[in-house]
């Protein structure tokens, strides 16, 4: 770990005037910064916990582009890429650093990209310590020699207690976060979800990497084989990609954001994890549970009077989270990066229960999943959720994604072509039934699902091992070791023909709705991978 650097720095040229500067805190300062100022309280396992505050997770509909000569024509503009005018970008620019001036501000240094050829050089500015630690954990920290002569080419600025006035701001209510690709600055406030600062660079990373460096980013996990095999992990919040990529016996690359480069070799962005802790157990997930130490941050957990998490509780909020450095974890890929893509695997709670728990895709049928991004959100997840919908997200992160969807699937589709990678769908979700009459899938069988396609039992498509899907026409395997037989159908699972059939068709109708938005733009072959016939 660095020490208190001793670096003098200005941030007058941002705007920034007379502010004590905290510059490059260690990991143990900042945690004792945090529990001085008591914004934070330390729970029994050492992590320190934090309130977010009002946000407990991403707001999309407040994420804004700036709309320049750089993105305009580059930029897929819609409800997810919201434009913001330049004028009104610099008047807020100016609100949001006077607010700083003269405060106590948390500056830190780190890049993103493990690989040298593609790493980005970032300069945070945090109103909190605990935010800054946030920051620590998960970018790639610069040794005390890089620091000498470190020059940012993006700077983050994260304002959680300005607050914009959405009448002279041009925002949508008090919070925002906003791109400027010219000005190379992400632009935060009014939230203290620190999610906000990594997606914003995530944000910003897919635009650079596929339109100026030909690489493909990803809203992905990755780990490797010993025998240097890769495999990825695309899926949306609570599917599973960290879990699952989290294994004894094949070292993590990375948990969450990922480039693949035209050398085909795969690379994280990110320095550390920031793992959901629901429901999370000893158990079920070791490496992730020891992982939540001195150094660690949890995120709107409720704790007793003695410390002690309780993991099951969502009185603040399901999305309950822990940060940490990638060195809290034993088994790990140093530098972040892998070769030989062979595995991947497109991960979806389907609380329909009517996807098989695993299934091989053609090359048309992964391209069509990719651009869907189909998970599903259950009871209780939002106001007036009170059965399964289907939830559609592009490329499994499409609130990152600056560019058409098919643009990173095309490039999706050539590299698997070139790498020669089998693509697997993958159930986390529901069997024997929707949510609310079946059982969600053991995460054990889950396992040595994944690990039989890993070891090479799975991998060789013969049709007597398989059976296609009658609805989604994906070839789902007849038998696995270490899976109950039965569970591999789910049609078997659920006990009534009739009752499946109807809600698998029911389902198959919202992927062919959701693809009419892709379909001027996507191929024919990828219009076939989709489901095969649909009811009325």
């Amino acid at each position: 770990m660095l020490g208190t650097n001793t670096k003098s720095i200005s941030l007058n040229h941002l705007g920034i005037k007379n502010a004590k500067i905290r510059y490059q805190l260690t990991s143990n300062e900042l945690h004792d910064e945090t529990i001085q100022k008591g914004q934070g309280t330390v729970s029994s396992l050492g992590a320190i916990v934090v309130n977010t505050g009002k946000f407990t997770g991403r707001s999309p509909l407040d994420r804004f582009i700036v709309k320049d000569a750089a993105t305009k024509d580059e930029v897929w503009w819609s409800n997810i890429n919201l434009p913001f005018e330049e004028e009104k970008f610099d008047k807020l620019y100016q609100k949001v650093v006077s607010y700083l001036s003269e405060k106590e501000l948390f500056v830190r240094e780190c890049y993103a990209c493990a690989d040298e050829k593609y790493k980005l050089s970032i300069r945070v500015i945090n109103e909190y310590p605990w935010s800054n630690m946030f920051v620590y954990n998960m970018f790639l920290r610069p040794t005390e020699e890089e620091l000498h002569d470190f020059s940012p080419e993006w700077t983050v600025i994260s304002a959680p207690g300005f607050m914009a006035d959405a009448n002279q701001d041009s925002t949508r209510q008090h919070n925002f976060a906003i791109l400027n690709f010219t000005k190379r600055i992400a632009l935060i406030g009014g939230t203290g979800y620190t999610g906000e600062i990594k997606k914003g660079i995530f944000s910003a990373l897919n635009f650079i990497l596929p339109v100026y460096k030909n690489t493909l980013p990803m809203h992905c996990s990755a780990n490797v084989g010993k025998d240097g095999d890769t495999a990825i992990f695309f899926g949306l919040s609570g599917t599973g990609k960290t879990t699952l990529s989290t294994d004894p016996n094949r070292s993590l690359i990375g948990d969450d954001e990922h480039g693949w480069t035209s050398e085909n070799t795969i690379f994280n962005f990110e320095g550390g994890c920031y793992a959901k802790v629901i429901n999370l157990s000893q158990e079920n997930e070791p490496e992730i549970y020891a992982a939540i130490k001195k150094g660690a941050i949890l995120e709107n957990v409720v704790l007793n009077d003695n410390g002690v998490i309780d993991f099951s509780d969502i009185s603040i909020t399901e999305n309950t989270r822990v940060s940490y450095p990638l060195y809290h974890i034993d088994n790990i890929q140093n530098p972040s990066i892998g070769k030989n893509p062979k595995n991947i695997f497109f991960l979806t709670a389907d609380a329909f229960g009517v996807l098989p728990p695993i299934s091989k895709l053609t090359p048309a049928q992964a391209a069509y999943h990719f651009i869907s991004g189909y998970t599903a959100k259950v009871a209780g997840t939002e106001t007036g959720v009170t059965e399964p919908v289907p939830s559609f997200s592009a490329c499994f992160g499409a609130p990152f994604m600056p560019l058409h969807p098919t643009r990173y699937a095309d490039m999706l589709s050539k590299k698997m072509k070139d790498a020669g990678v089998n693509v697997w769908l993958v159930n986390t979700g529901w069997s024997g039934g929707k949510y609310g009459i079946g059982k969600r899938m053991p995460l054990k069988y889950t396992r040595a699902m994944i690990t039989a396609v890993l070891n090479g039992t799975l991998s060789d498509y013969k049709y007597e091992n398989f059976r296609i899907h009658s609805v989604f026409g994906v070839a789902q395997p007849r038998t696995c070791p270490g899976v109950p037989t039965e569970l591999l159908s789910p049609r078997t699972t659920w006990n009534d023909d009739k009752a499946y059939y109807e809600t698998a068709f029911a389902l198959a109708n919202a992927f062919r709705k959701n693809f009419k938005q892709y379909e001027e733009f996507a191929s024919e072959e990828i219009q076939r991978g989709g489901p095969q016939r649909y009811a009325f």
